[in-house]
């Protein structure tokens, strides 16, 4: 039984929440409906909750009857309204920045001396990029990797046939529709049995001892210097068995239950079973890779770009700055001072604009020596 000589708790709770203590009170008629409030809950029976009857729209009467010489009372229960007001001129809206086009248009091929060529252009200008030659293409936007991948092979000749795409397992990596041969990167499906090698040390020691020899024979081809048609040879006679037994390692750990799918260890070797038929692509298809690391150790330039300037302000910078970057990284690839090669491009206006198909990383060095 409640002690009839004490307040009542409840009574006091409630009329803190209809006028909370330390905030100011409104002015105008705001105060009417937390006076009557106050006087309904002393005019309460003890132990009793009172009936509270908040009307909202007698609130909001109140609020617009109110005349007070300061600015008027604002009803915190009225909708508000964002539009500008009637008869105002309304501005269009900005349209959103289309996203650079890309600098190139596919003209054909050739081959000669069994090289292949491809022939490009840009406005009135024509451009030759020779097989064996290294581009990297950077973009920086909203798009997902593939969409971006779908725009550059918009513009590949479909007699060259489909490419080889080295990613990972992420489905937004892929252009839509599919046109392109695909294959998984090994290092990724590689990676999850490190992350779990000390739970798991002598199922992973087994996995990564494997993948370890396939790497070596890789890194025999590129010593050897052999072509791809000798690589994927070399790969089948050599890497095919090792994988093969990998593969069969692998759907013994789940069907004699040594193995608990959900686990970590589970987890890495469903990934490489999903992915099985891109995982192994090097074994089918010349001139395909291992991995994507070529790609991954690209990112980087991007990355610490981002972390040295916070990236970009507008996306016209993002554009500039994919530019250069794709300047830098080629040059890279190509074995050529990048610092260089942009000085011999500023010092060289004229020639480069009359013969820009001659200034390109892998042959700039030969239009300097004439130009001298």
């Amino acid at each position: 039984m409640p002690d009839q000589g004490a307040p009542d708790r409840r009574v006091d709770r409630e009329r803190r929440i209809a006028r909370p203590a330390g905030r100011e009170r409104p002015s105008g008629a705001a105060v009417e409906p937390a006076a009557r409030i106050d006087a309904r809950l002393q005019a309460s029976p003890r132990g009793e909750a009172p009936a509270l009857d908040l009307d909202l729209s007698k609130l909001a009467r109140g609020t617009e009857e109110a005349k007070t010489d300061g600015p008027p009372a604002v009803d915190p229960f009225a909708r508000r309204s964002f539009a500008p007001a009637q008869g105002a001129p309304q501005a269009a809206p900005a349209a959103a920045p289309a996203a650079p086009l890309l600098p190139f248009v596919y003209l054909g091929k050739a081959i000669e001396d069994g090289k292949l060529e491809v022939f490009l252009s840009r406005g009135e200008k024509s451009y030759s990029v020779r097989a064996g030659q290294k581009i990297a293409l950077f973009f920086t936007g909203r798009k997902h990797a593939g969409e971006n991948l779908a725009a550059v092979l918009a513009r590949r000749a479909v007699d060259l046939g489909p490419p080889i795409q080295m990613c990972d397992a992420l489905a937004r990596n892929l252009p839509k529709p599919l046109q392109v041969i695909l294959a998984n990167c090994i290092a990724h499906g590689r990676r999850r049995f490190v992350e779990v090698a000390h739970v798991f040390p002598e199922e992973c020691r087994y996995v990564l001892e494997t993948l370890g020899e396939v790497y070596k024979n890789d890194a025999l081809c590129w010593e050897r210097g052999t072509s791809p048609e000798e690589r994927l040879r070399f790969h089948q006679a050599r890497s095919r068995p090792l994988m093969e037994k990998l593969a069969s390692w692998m759907h013994q750990q789940f069907t004699e239950r040594k193995v608990e799918p959900n686990s970590g260890l589970g987890q890495a070797i469903s990934y490489m079973q999903k992915h099985w038929r891109e995982l192994t692509l090097f074994l089918r298809q010349a001139g395909a890779p291992l991995d994507n690391n070529v790609c991954e150790r690209a990112l980087k330039k991007a990355i610490l770009h981002r972390k040295n300037s916070f990236f970009y302000k507008t996306r016209n910078g993002a554009h500039v700055g994919d530019l250069f970057m794709t300047l830098i990284h080629t040059c890279q690839l190509c074995d050529v001072n990048a610092f260089d090669y942009l000085i011999q491009l500023l010092k060289h206006p004229r020639d480069l604009s009359r013969k820009p198909q001659e200034w390109m990383p892998w042959n700039y060095r030969e239009m300097f020596q004439s130009a001298k």
